[in-house]
């Protein structure tokens, strides 16, 4: 039996958008997804893998995260500084041999710092080495869906297997921000200074927590530079009740990473506007019920429908209700009997579970008997006429 499909626009409620106006990034590759509606915003080569310079050390903190949640370490564990992990250049928490750093020391270092050698420290610390470590990251990215991850190494230093994608990496960062509430404040600490001895490199480095925007704040979450893959960062932003998150990567220079980013929060909710299209207990369609007390049901979503609509006024909107029928009586209201499909111009297919408005009871002997004969007389006009 093919699925029956119902117009539902008039039931929805009053909407005209138009697609936002097309963002046209600097960022070499791009992904900008709305987390509270779980809604891509824009893609720009966002399957692509490419280097992702220190943008990779986010997937270090994922697995030192789960470690923490698990009770194979805790905050206040320490781990060894081997001289491999002391001689790593680039940014650093110069760290030595002597040193115990704790975790959460080292997840500072990691965050603030961009710390290489803390990175190192923690793929030691947690699997014997870096090689053992980075082969976990990799088995672990393709568990979590990052099918274009693939790691050499644990801070994100050159190497042409050191790869991940802008889709990959916005994964990544939605699991930091949505598995792990207890740790994500620690992207907003905009200074660490391990013992005194880098204050030049104590401040983190990303522009977005400088902005003082008027309606909305960012929160997080990483950057990255090589000279191979350019200016890059992991942000996520918050206003009002949306929270969004991105990646770009491929600038230019330091200013055009800070300015882009903010072009792109800006974008993001500026363009768009959040608007509940149907309410909960709403009839939008009725499906016929096959031998009930009743000859329909109504169709209702069972919880409020909000979605991001782009900015705009012009006819666009479209919805359809889409169900198996007819439906068999009995019938439970709450049971979930089809769906509604919206599509938004820019932003593709919204799919809502749809449920039985109330209760059917099954037909009593007449109700069987009219549609047995019902039936026996259709097929006889059907015999007749061929």
């Amino acid at each position: 039996m093919s699925p029956l499909r119902l117009l539902a626009l008039a039931a929805l409620a009053a909407l005209t958008a138009l697609p936002a106006a097309a963002f046209d990034t600097r960022a070499r590759t791009a992904w900008v997804y709305d987390l509270t509606t779980q809604t891509v915003l824009l893609e720009k080569d966002a399957d692509v893998a490419v280097p992702p310079a220190s943008m990779s050390k986010l997937m270090t903190l994922n697995m030192l995260f789960e470690a923490l949640s698990e009770g194979r370490v805790t905050l206040d564990t320490t781990f060894a500084v081997s001289t491999k992990a002391k001689q790593m250049g680039g940014s650093t928490m110069f760290l030595n041999e002597m040193d115990r750093p704790s975790v959460r020391e080292l997840m500072q270092g990691v965050v603030i710092n961009s710390g290489n050698d803390a990175c190192v420290v923690v793929a030691e610390g947690l699997a014997g080495s870096e090689g053992a470590f980075a082969a976990g990251m990799t088995e672990r990215a393709k568990m979590l869906g990052m099918t274009r991850s693939t790691f050499a190494n644990a801070s994100g230093w050159p190497h042409p297997d050191q790869r991940m994608s802008m889709h990959d990496l916005g994964i990544l960062a939605v699991r930091l921000i949505t598995q792990f509430p207890q740790y994500y404040p620690l992207f907003s600490e905009t200074q660490f200074n391990y013992k005194n001895r880098a204050p030049a490199n104590a401040h983190n480095r990303n522009p977005l927590l400088k902005i003082a925007a008027a309606d909305w704040h960012a929160d997080g979450l990483k950057t990255g530079h090589t000279e191979e893959a350019g200016y890059g960062l992991v942000g996520s932003a918050v206003m009002g009740d949306r929270r969004i998150v991105f990646v770009i990567s491929g600038l230019a220079s330091e200013a055009d990473r800070a300015s882009e980013a903010e072009a792109v929060a800006n974008w993001a909710f500026r363009q768009f506007v959040m608007k509940t299209v149907a309410q909960k207990g709403t009839r939008l369609a009725e499906a016929p019920v096959w031998l009930g007390t009743e000859a329909s049901v109504g169709l209702v979503p069972a919880s409020d429908v909000a979605m991001l609509i782009p900015a705009g006024a012009a006819e666009g909107v479209k919805a359809e209700a889409v169900f198996d029928g007819p439906v068999t009586a009995p019938v439970t209201a709450g049971t979930e009997l089809g769906r509604l499909e919206i599509t938004v111009p820019g932003l593709g297919l919204r799919t809502v579970p749809l449920v039985a408005e109330t209760d059917v009871a099954e037909g009593g002997f007449l109700v069987r008997f009219t549609a047995a004969a019902g039936r026996l007389l259709a097929q006889t006009r059907q015999m007749v006429a061929g």
